[in-house]
């Protein structure tokens, strides 16, 4: 593969795009539990998803290493700006230029949506660029994980859900946070590997203020507490869609045993392991709404 190109995909941060995948996977899967789905606004959603996650990586990458928190030679995934592959203008362009193109496919939703979703991009689109910049970074004030739970869990969960239906209730809200506590907790490994380096440059992330243990306490009980908050919707589902939930209880305990024994860059395969437990989640979700739809 081309170094070059091989730079830019590392900057996307493939393994962690599960995560808004889930989100738009788990509001399709309840409207489908509830009667409904419509195609297009589905897809459309999807694809807004993944190209705000990359531009908000990009912008992380970008405005991380104008700020002097990046190092050479990061525990993390290797940063192309910061070690020369790429140029600070090049990532600057790609950041904008993919949160353009995801606002585009925003503006497609209107059609089915109305207006006001125009006022929800660029809440997102703002989102995805203050939580590495501007006069309050959300992610150097220990505010990532909060920003995870409201635009990769309320914000996708409920939208998608919205223009499946132009309804809302409480099991999908109930949901919608299940899964923005599941898309926290990789935040909270990469923010647990990189504390260290954080704390150095004064980067205060949840990890730099409440301490290695007490972050890694959290991922347990985030990852508990969003197998409950679903398991309204497994019940719905009938059947026996309820171990589900019960076999990622117990997932989520042996990862975590597994990430407390570990550090630095042995960190690094955990995040795209901790991603894809809100993916499954979510595809199982999916399945069962299916399979009920086709035995109906």
């Amino acid at each position: 593969m081309n170094t070059q190109l091989k730079c830019w995909i590392e900057a996307m941060r493939l393994r962690t795009l599960p995560v808004s995948v889930a989100g738009v996977l788990t509001g399709v899967a309840l409207a489908l539990a509830d009667g409904y789905f419509a195609p297009v606004p589905a897809l459309l959603c999807l694809i807004f998803a993944i190209l705000a996650q990359i531009a908000s990586n990009f912008a992380n990458e970008y405005y991380d290493f104008k700020g002097g928190l990046d190092k050479p030679g990061r525990e993390g995934p290797r940063r192309g700006v910061t070690e020369g592959d790429i140029s600070p203008k090049a990532m600057a362009l790609a950041t904008y230029g993919t949160l353009g193109a995801a606002c585009v496919v925003g503006l497609c939703l209107v059609a089915y949506g109305g207006w006001w979703l125009i006022i929800a991009g660029i809440i997102i689109a703002i989102g995805a660029i203050c939580y590495s910049t501007g006069p309050y970074p959300l992610s150097h004030h220990a505010l990532g994980e909060a920003t995870v739970v409201v635009f990769f869990g309320l914000v996708p969960v409920c939208l998608t859900y919205w223009l499946q239906t132009y309804t809302l209730d409480s099991h999908v809200a109930l949901a919608a946070a299940s899964m923005g506590l599941l898309g926290a907790n990789v935040l909270i490994v990469n923010n647990v590997r990189d504390r260290n380096a954080d704390k150095a440059v004064g980067k205060i992330t949840l990890a730099v203020k409440l301490g290695r243990n007490f972050s890694l306490l959290l991922y347990l009980v985030n990852g508990w507490v969003a197998m409950a908050l679903m398991l309204p919707a497994w019940l719905d589902l009938g059947g026996v869609w309820w171990i589900v939930p019960v076999a990622c209880c117990i997932d989520i305990f042996l990862l975590w045993c597994r990430i407390a024994r570990k550090h630095g860059r042995e960190m690094n395969p955990m995040l795209g392991r901790t991603s894809m437990v809100m993916f499954i989640v979510s595809l199982c979700l999916l399945l069962g709404a299916l399979v009920n739809l086709i035995g109906a």
